[in-house]
């Protein structure tokens, strides 16, 4: 049995509502925590699983603030805060992220030392790296941007989308894993409604829909994507924990 698990600290877009803050979740496998998207209100949250100085890498899909936004006040935390850092906190994230960082932190003629705070790899299609037990693989996705998702690997699979349009990319990462965290925030060009993320994760063993956008309901996303996919299909509520088997 797999010990891979997926806490979703947040999952609303495009702003946090008063009980969900925006995409953040935490994968932890033994001892290895992965902070996966840290968008606007999750490094609260976070903090009632782990600390900042406690995490092994953060992973980043693309620089929209709902899914970004906490990374600028994990830095005050990391560094001016009660924390000693053994060592910057491994980040992979979309190309120039230390420079939009830098951008929002700096505020006078000195560039704020990012860098200090977090270990940057910048992501590409096919990116592989190993964090503690597990093995992440992204793919470049559909977004209007620099955008990935990634398949998450230590026993069980997860693949997390990310935002995105269908693509062939998320697809064939979805291939064959026990669990699709996707998004259905539809329609939109850049997104998937929920219809389109049950045709998307016909090959993962269950969907995890997240990231619903304020139109519809968690419950009428679950629903509609059951449409189209013949699986368990379940809603990324906060505070939720799934063990991905």
């Amino acid at each position: 049995m797999s010990d891979l698990r997926l806490t979703v600290l947040g999952s609303a877009t495009p702003y946090p509502s008063a009980d969900n803050p925006c995409s953040g979740y935490l994968v932890t496998a033994g001892d290895t925590r992965i902070w996966m998207d840290a968008g606007t209100g999750t490094l609260g949250p976070l903090q009632r699983h782990t600390r900042l100085d406690e995490l092994d890498a953060i992973w980043i899909s693309h620089l929209h603030a709902d899914h970004s936004a906490d990374l600028l006040t994990a830095y005050y935390g990391a560094l001016y805060a009660d924390l000693t850092l053994p060592a910057p906190i491994p980040l992979y994230g979309p190309p120039g992220i230390a420079d939009r960082l830098a951008g929002f932190l700096t505020n006078g003629p000195t560039r704020s030392p990012i860098e200090s705070a977090f270990a940057i790899t910048e992501l590409s299609d096919g990116h592989s790296a190993t964090v503690g037990t597990v093995r992440l693989t992204s793919r470049a996705v559909e977004h209007g941007m620099p955008a990935f998702a990634v398949r998450v690997e230590s026993g069980g699979s997860l693949v997390y989308s990310g935002d995105t349009a269908p693509c062939a990319a998320l697809t064939e990462l979805a291939d064959g894993c026990d669990a699709l965290l996707c998004e259905a925030d539809g329609p939109d060009p850049t997104h998937h409604t929920p219809e389109q993320a049950g045709l998307t994760a016909a090959g993962a063993g269950r969907l995890i829909v997240t990231h619903v956008g304020p139109g519809i309901t968690p419950a009428e996303a679950v629903a509609r994507a059951a449409t189209r996919y013949d699986g368990l299909v379940e809603y990324a509520a906060p505070g939720s924990t799934y063990t991905i088997l």
